[in-house]
């Protein structure tokens, strides 16, 4: 720590600068979403990472999705990662044949939150 870097809380792998309180956290290539135990989908290494120009590099959103998936199937206290999903689906159009490529893990939950995507909020 140090050099305007906190950490969030003891043990943890995230930190926040300290000026402006911006968290930041780390994630480790081949650890898995949610709970942390082992399942199909896991962060991937940075360099098989495909879009963007160095140093930045962007996740395919079919892994982003999957990630976010993952991580609600097996964290039940991250719902956000649904309605992230959701919002996702609303915002790139995407059709249900978007879950074809998931992985078998995430499909049927991707195919649930899709449909609930098509529900408009009337307020």
């Amino acid at each position: 720590m140090g050099r305007g870097y906190v950490e969030k809380f003891a043990g943890s792998r995230g930190v926040r600068e300290a000026e402006s309180d911006v968290p930041i956290d780390f994630l480790i290539a081949g650890n898995y979403p949610g709970d942390g135990g082992p399942k199909p989908v896991h962060f991937p290494e940075p360099s098989s990472v495909p879009f963007g120009d160095e140093p930045y590099r962007v996740l395919e959103l079919e892994t982003l999705i999957e990630l976010k998936l993952a991580s609600g199937l097996t964290a039940p206290d991250r719902l956000i990662d649904f309605a992230d999903v959701i919002a996702l689906i609303r915002a790139n159009e995407l059709t249900e044949k978007f879950a074809n490529p998931l992985d078998g893990s995430v499909r049927r939950k991707f195919e649930e939150l899709w449909q609930a995507a098509q529900t408009k909020d009337e307020y």
